[in-house]
Order: C-alpha cells, then sequence, then structure tokens
C-alpha cells in the first residue's frame, strides 16, 4: 500500500501534491506528508493521520514552490511513529533531497546493516531511509547517477519519486510490483500511485513509468527516461482485487471493469439459486454487479457502509478491526430479512471480518448466507508492499474452503479461481500471484 505523488513544475505545486493525495488517500491512514521545492531549497510538512488532518492552509502556505512530492502512509516497513512519516528529507553534499515511496525493499536489513557497519546513522525505521544513505555516500558527480548506483543496490519492491532542489526523479522496480503513472498538468508534470489523483487535479493521463525505468523531470526540457534494468513485469494483482479505487487505470486496466469481470467469472464457477446479491461494501460492489449480471440474480444494497471508520484490513490491531465491523457494516433489515443471500467480498484474509458480517447477516434475519470471494484464497504473506498477516495468521494457509465455510457460519462458501482470475484480466500472465499460488518472483533476503 502506500500512496505517492509527485508534482513538477506546476505553480503552487504543494497544493496540488495535497489534492493528489486525498484521492489516494485509501492506500494508506496511518500519516501523511508533502515536501516542495522553490528551487532554492526544499520545505516539508508531515505527521500522523489522514491527509485534511496533517494539513491547513497555514501549513500548505509555507510549502513554497513549484515542485513538490507527497505521500499517505500505510506502514509495512517501520514503526508507527510520526519519524516514519514520508517524505523522508536530508542535506549531502550536492544539496538537498526528499524521498518518497511505495513497496518493499527485500534486502533493506542487508543494506542497513552494511550502511550502519560504514558508518550511517539512520533516523527511521523505514527502508525508504536505505536510499537516502545510498544517494549521500556515492561518488559519483551527478544525482542521477547516484541514484541509479543506488538502484542497483536494492531489491525488492518500489515505486518512488525523488525530489531535488531543481529536478524530480521517478522510477519503478524491474517487476513494476506497485503502479505508477505519468501525466501532464498544464506545462507541467505530475506522477503518482493511480490515475484518479489526475482526475481530481486535471491532469491528462499519458503512460504508465515502466518497470525498471528512470524518469527524470527537469525544467524547460521534456522528460528524459532512462531504462536502468531490463523489465521483468511481474504486477500486483491484488491492486485490481482490493487496493486500487475503482476509477483508476491500473497497469493499464480500468480498475471497475475488471472487478465486474470477477463477479461474472465467479458466477459462472459457482452459480446457487438466491433471492439476491449483494455487496460488501466498499471493495465489493463491483464484483457483486458482475455477479448479478451474469447469474440474473437482482443486486441490492443489503450493507451500508459508514465511511467515517477507516479501513479495518489497515487497522494494526485485532480488537480494533473487530470494533471496527460493527462500526463500518450495518445490514439493511427490510432489504435482508427472509431472503437467500449470495455475499460477494473480495478477500478473506484472517477470516474474523466475514463471520462477523455472516453472523450479523443471519442476525437481522438472513434465511441463507452464500459467501462468493472474487479472488482465489490467499494462502501465502507478501513481501512486496502489502501488510498481509504471516502465513500461519492466513485462514486459508491452515483450513480447507469447508472448514473455512464452517468458520465464519455460511451456509455456502466458494473462491473465484486463479484461472478464473487470469480470464478476468485477460489471460495476462505478467502478475505476480505469489500470495494465492506461492510463486514468488523474487524471495526476500531479511527473512
Amino acid at each position: 500500500m502506500c500512496s505517492v505523488i509527485g508534482v513538477f513544475n506546476v505553480p503552487e505545486a504543494a497544493k496540488y501534491a495535497y489534492f493528489g493525495l486525498f484521492s489516494l488517500q485509501h492506500r494508506g491512514q496511518e500519516a501523511a506528508g508533502i515536501a516542495s521545492s522553490d528551487g532554492k531549497r526544499i520545505h516539508i510538512a508531515k505527521g500522523r493521520g489522514l491527509v485534511t488532518q496533517v494539513f491547513d492552509e497555514k501549513k500548505l502556505s509555507k510549502l513554497m514552490g513549484n515542485s513538490a512530492v507527497g505521500h499517505t502512509r500505510y506502514s509495512t516497513a517501520g514503526e508507527d511513529s510520526v519519524l516514519d512519516a514520508q517524505p523522508i528529507f536530508a542535506r549531502y553534499d550536492l544539496g538537498q533531497i526528499a524521498v518518497v515511496h511505495n513497496g518493499n525493499l527485500t534486502n533493506a536489513k542487508v543494506v542497513r546493516k552494511e550502511l550502519i557497519r560504514e558508518g550511517a546513522i539512520f533516523q527511521t525505521f523505514m527502508d525508504t531511509e536505505n536510499i537516502i544513505h545510498l544517494i549521500a555516500r556515492s561518488q559519483k558527480e551527478h544525482l542521477y547517477d547516484r541514484i541509479i548506483e543506488a538502484l542497483h543496490k536494492i531489491e525488492g519492491a518500489y515505486s518512488m519519486v525523488l525530489l531535488s532542489r531543481k529536478k524530480m526523479f521517478a522510477m519503478r522496480d524491474p517487476h513494476g510490483f506497485r503502479p505508477l503513472v505519468m501525466g501532464r498538468l498544464g506545462s507541467g508534470w505530475v506522477v503518482a500511485s493511480e490515475t484518479c489523483a489526475f482526475d481530481l487535479i486535471g491532469a491528462e493521463y499519458v503512460r504508465d513509468i515502466r518497470p525498471g525505468e528512470l524518469v527524470v523531470f527537469e525544467e524547460g526540457e521534456e522528460p528524459r527516461s532512462i531504462q536502468v534494468f531490463k523489465p521483468t513485469p511481474t504486477k500486483c494483482i491484488f491492486e485490481y482485487i482490493y487496493f486500487a479505487r475503482p476509477d483508476s487505470d491500473i497497469f493499464g486496466k480500468n480498475v471497475y471493469k475488471l472487478r465486474k469481470a470477477m463477479g461474472r467469472e465467479l458466477a459462472k464457477e459457482y452459480p446457487v439459486e438466491a433471492d439476491m446479491v449483494i455487496p460488501v461494501p466498499d471493495s465489493g460492489v463491483a464484483a457483486a454487479i458482475g455477479y448479478s449480471e451474469e447469474s440474473g440474480i437482482p443486486f441490492e444494497l443489503g450493507i451500508i457502509r459508514n465511511h467515517y471508520v477507516g479501513r479495518t484490513f489497515i487497522e494494526p490491531t485485532q480488537e480494533i478491526r473487530d470494533l471496527k465491523v460493527k462500526m463500518k457494516l450495518n445490514p439493511i433489515k427490510e432489504v435482508i430479512r427472509g431472503k437467500r443471500l449470495i455475499v460477494i467480498d473480495d478477500s478473506i484474509v484472517r477470516g474474523t471480518t466475514s463471520r462477523k458480517i455472516v453472523s450479523i447477516l443471519k442476525e437481522f434475519g438472513a434465511k441463507e448466507v452464500h459467501m462468493r470471494i472474487s479472488a482465489p484464497p490467499t494462502t501465502g504473506p507478501c513481501y512486496y508492499g502489502v501488510d498481509t498477516p504471516t502465513k500461519e495468521e492466513l485462514i486459508s494457509s491452515r483450513m480447507s474452503v469447508e472448514e473455512t465455510k464452517e468458520y465464519i457460519g455460511a451456509d455456502t462458501l466458494a473462491y473465484l479461481s486463479i484461472s478464473g482470475l487470469l480470464r478476468s484480466v485477460g489471460n495476462d500472465l505478467s502478475y505476480c500471484m505469489a500470495c494465492f499460488d506461492g510463486n514468488y518472483p523474487l524471495l526476500p533476503k531479511d527473512k
């Protein structure tokens, strides 16, 4: 998770970064930050909380300049403290830099130990800080050469934007695990984790930044592309299933359209007699529409979501997750009472949320609850920027489908097959599905 944005050569760039981060809030709710450059120095503001909680007009007015980078944090590495909010800022021999990063470096601990052995002093627990140290300690003359040298020393998932006083750099790892898109904004440029940020600020999508590519933005010049690594695309398919906003185009494909396709495939694979199809909002909505259209069973909003409660999946403690299910999801009694329900959700991770949903639906009078999941069973953790639990905590790694059905209390339970998922995305094989099939394209060196 996490989101990044970069705005270059645009007046009041920090304000555009702010609105872009607001669109990307779903990717991280723990902290937010923006760094801007006026050409002479970099200004920075960050803090814990949502974008609207961290920033006000006074703070934004101090972020002067025509270039900015921003970040919303969802911790997959580091600790939950204000020190571990991004951007990470540093002064070094070539001037000043600020970095924002979405992903996880799979050799972060190895690199960090080596840097500490050489005398580096770390201020945070984040893997992103490795980048700063590698750049600062490089003997190369130009910043882009230092960045390239640093990229050759790190491994894992990174969609990253780096701001110097006069330039901006955007880069993706050779696997392209996490998304990063580039667009025009007036006479300037913008990069972001998802295209939904472009829609709000009025930027025009140009293209995805390619896996293994470094793009250099410099005033008065067109962006310069450097293909640092040969691309070996293994893009995270879970972006389509859960993370991304449905109005975004991710990896060149529309999220809403693909989620509907997953629902249609699910209806073909696992039909069941029922009175209505209802989604677990919000990430199950598009798949539920697809299931309804394919099956001919009416779609209804049987559960209403309170949008002022955070996403339960990314809360750090089980106690908070349990409480928030009740705070977040409320069935409509008049719709579900006495009905046979097909309930569509995007995934079952630990099983606790699904169990409570089934329990609440039956408590409110549902006759039958048939759970249908628009993704295969999650059987392995992610090492590339998703805070999935350990393998032991994942219910599908220790329980069969039948056992999971009994645990959550559903009348039936079925998951979309891996082949059905691939059909949904156009039989494109350039995706990482390690959390489903165990085929990790890059094993962590820190485990």
